[in-house]
């Protein structure tokens, strides 16, 4: 098999200033078809060499002639991209799975009947940024409006009492990686979900999350009415025990169809514990062994905002 070389003249440049010339330079190549790119790559490779800002060749030729055991071809010319695909595999084999549990939101979406929907303008077109940047660079900048209240959102302290924490105060330990709790009620026979369910599981540091199955019912009128809520007695057990967040995939934690009264909200949200509404795809996350995600951007003065809410799965568990 023909082996080939690189010989070219060569001046590196450091980020931390200095640099580097040689002249007539010869670099084994795994490949007759690699591009100066590629071999000023392999060149920093075989030198070892560290805060390399640019590599400049000149005078390139490719020669037919035998290896001399430059250092870091061998591994290019075995598997560069096939140990990258390898190692890619390896990540997704040990990351666990992911579920998303929000709702994607859209111009037009009614999350809450008598809620304003969100609308979604242009500031910028594509068509106009082309006047702005170089030729073959364009870009989209949208506006949109919308209230909090949009899609699947977290509700802190803030929205519902004025002296209460605002989504900019929201620790991230009480927000990301909460080992969650999911409680099935799919046939309870009953709207409101009583204190009495929780009572057979350790739930101080979790985030509860209540699986109705009424997200099946989202961006429908039948969303709106009938939907299961957390009781008072329910949230007031959820406060006593120490949960960090409460969960729902349902039009509200609360009652809506009771007058007006928010008991669950009042409670959870005065014990400092967020509440997060309009989940979906419960059923995908297992009973137990879960960690759950749901973080706000941080916005000074501000209540309930959309959030990307998302489970990581134990590996290997099934669903149960």
């Amino acid at each position: 098999m023909t082996e080939y070389r690189a010989r070219f003249d060569a001046e590196i440049d450091f980020v931390n200033g200095g640099g580097l010339r040689a002249e007539g330079f010869r670099l084994d190549l795994p490949s007759p078809e690699l591009g100066e790119a590629a071999i000023g790559e392999l060149l920093v490779r075989h030198l070892g060499l560290a805060l390399v800002g640019r590599v400049g060749l000149a005078n390139l030729e490719i020669i037919a002639e035998p290896h001399r055991g430059s250092r870091g071809v061998a591994e290019a010319a075995e598997s560069a991209s096939g140990a990258a695909r390898e190692a890619s595999a390896a990540l997704r084999t040990e990351r666990p799975a992911l579920v998303d549990l929000s709702h994607p939101i859209s111009a037009g979406l009614v999350t809450y009947p008598g809620l304003p929907a969100p609308t979604i303008t242009p500031h910028l077109t594509r068509e106009a940024s082309r006047e702005r940047y170089a030729p073959g660079t364009e870009f989209a900048m949208d506006v949109i409006t919308m209230i909090g209240n949009t899609g699947t959102y977290l509700d802190s302290p803030f929205h519902r009492y004025a002296g209460g924490g605002d989504l900019a105060s929201l620790s991230l330990e009480t927000l990301v990686g909460l080992p969650a709790e999911v409680f099935r009620l799919t046939d309870a026979t009953g709207r409101g979900i009583p204190a009495e369910v929780f009572f057979d599981r350790e739930l101080a540091g979790t985030a509860v999350l209540l699986h109705t199955g009424w997200s099946r019912h989202f961006g429908r009128p039948e969303y709106a009415t009938g939907s299961p809520f957390l009781t008072e007695a329910g949230a007031r057990h959820l406060v006593a025990v120490g949960v960090v967040a409460v969960g729902i995939d349902s039009l509200n934690i609360d009652d809506t169809e009771s007058g007006g009264e928010r008991p669950a909200h009042s409670i959870l949200l005065e014990a400092g514990v967020h509440v997060i509404e309009h989940l979906t795809a419960l059923e995908r996350v297992p009973v137990h062994g879960a960690r759950f995600t749901a973080v706000p951007p941080r916005v000074e003065g501000f209540g309930t905002f959309p959030v990307r809410a998302f489970a990581e799965l134990p590996s290997g568990r099934p669903v149960a």
